[in-house]
């Protein structure tokens, strides 16, 4: 039996709370623990429509297009995201804002009260996850917020934010990762995702394999809901490169909206934006969007931790990839957007990542690899990465440099000496990757550098 919750008086006693509930990574599938917590909170999360995403990557991209272009439409938004990049008040966001210090402590004490009374009446106690969940939900309540603007945690048909009925749910690209809890498949872990589209709800499906789709489109028939497909009712019509992201044309449900200006790099946010655009329409109904409007929100869109160039001099990129379709996703992005000369990685994984296919799929663009860890006990030790990497790599390009700070100063030091790779008039530059973590921890030592 876990103590009585206390109520918190700061964000660091909120954060510690939390952080002592049965962690994230412990995962035992079912939704009583949340429905008994929300069911005690009035179900907040009925209070207000969801729009809920899974997929294997792209989920905190494409959400925060949908938030943006939400807002842009007049509607008060909250936004439920995980894992969070730096801080974890950014988990729980309102009218495109983390909530405060304050805020967050409110939302931790206003649960707080319930966490006993469910832990006593269940096998396990309320995670860590959940319990932030029922913040999020019951701070949407509270503000209220318009809509709801979902991410899950994990997979989908017992992932704690499905206590909430969608009315549009939307499935990014399904691949392969979380394995051991998801399946061994894509297929087999569609079956799990597809349970985030309920009766009556609409389902936006971006690209999927064949065998994927399958499983969706049952899941479809099988529940009685609409369905939007990309490349079918929706989808990227063409895309350009441009300096600081690309233009891109879209085919919506209601209209094409074309020169539209995304500040991010890669097909896979065209592809992302389609999606946001096509969930957003599905929401809203009726006539097509305004274009300007559209071209404001998608100008405006940001996505931390993703592709983002956050030095120059030499450059350095964040990419939060962490499964090698994520991966390959980034590598196709920088191919096509950077001529950087040499790009030297720094790689910080977790243990239970598919550590041999992340490094196969960044092989082709690193001149050198660092291999490095983050703080966290679940990140794979620095000498672990690099001996993987070595049989890949080849020794000389592979170094080792456990601190996440002497990592980045190591392959800024590489970037910036073009001439030992060959290459004297090069253009050097350094990607962070790996993990979110690693990339959250890379952004706080970098960023708060440059604010000094």
């Amino acid at each position: 039996m876990t103590e009585t919750p206390r109520l918190a008086e700061t964000f660091e006693e909120a954060e510690d709370a939390l952080l002592s509930r049965w962690p994230e990574t412990r995962l035992e599938p079912s939704l009583d623990r949340i429905r008994a917590l929300t069911e005690l909170l009035g179900d907040p999360q009925r209070s207000y429509p969801v729009i809920q995403l899974t997929g294997t990557n792209g989920k905190t991209s494409t959400s925060r297009m949908i938030e943006t272009l939400l807002r842009a439409l007049d509607l008060r938004a909250g936004r439920f995201t995980s894992p969070h990049l730096e801080r974890m008040s950014e988990r729980i966001s309102i009218d495109g804002e983390p909530l405060t210090d304050e805020a967050f402590v409110r939302a931790f004490n206003d649960v707080a009260p319930y966490l006993q009374l469910v832990d006593d009446s269940q096998e396990h106690p309320v995670s860590f996850f959940e319990t932030v969940v029922a913040m999020g939900y019951a701070a949407f309540a509270d503000t209220p917020v318009d809509v709801a603007v979902v991410e899950v945690g994990m997979g989908g048909s017992w992932d704690a934010t499905s206590v909430a009925d969608a009315a549009v749910a939307v499935v990014l690209p399904v691949a392969v990762d979380h394995a051991a809890y998801l399946g061994e498949t894509p297929a087999e872990i569609a079956v799990e995702k597809a349970g985030i589209i309920k009766p009556g709800s609409v389902a936006v499906l971006a690209q999927q394999t064949p065998d994927v789709a399958e499983v969706l489109l049952d899941r479809v028939a099988e529940v009685g809901a609409t369905v939007a497909r990309e490349g079918v009712e929706f989808g990227v019509v063409s895309r350009v490169p441009a300096v600081g992201g690309q233009v891109v044309s879209l085919q919506g449900l209601r209209a094409r909206y074309d020169e539209v200006l995304l500040p991010l790099h890669g097909a896979h946010q065209a592809q992302n934006a389609a999606v946001a655009l096509a969930a957003v329409e599905a929401f809203v109904g009726g006539d097509p969007l305004d274009e300007e409007v559209v071209r404001a929100a998608f100008g405006a869109a940001t996505s931390p931790g993703r592709l983002e160039v956050v030095r120059r001099s030499p450059t350095i990129l964040l990419d939060a990839a962490h499964n090698p379709h994520g991966a390959a996703a980034t590598v196709a992005a920088i191919e096509e957007s950077f001529t950087f000369s040499p790009l030297v990685g720094v790689l910080g994984v977790m243990a239970d990542k598919d550590l041999e296919g992340l490094l196969t799929a960044f092989e082709p663009v690193l001149a050198h690899l660092v291999c490095t860890q983050n703080s966290t006990d679940r990140a794979l030790p620095a000498e672990r990465v690099a001996a993987a990497a070595r049989e890949i790599y080849g020794d000389d390009r592979v170094s080792v440099a456990p601190r996440l700070s002497d990592a980045i100063d190591q392959a800024a030091a590489l970037a910036e000496a073009g001439e030992a790779f060959g290459d004297p008039l090069g253009s050097g530059a350094v990607l962070v990757t790996g993990s979110v973590v690693t990339v959250g921890e890379a952004r706080s030592l970098l960023v708060r550098e440059e604010r000094r």
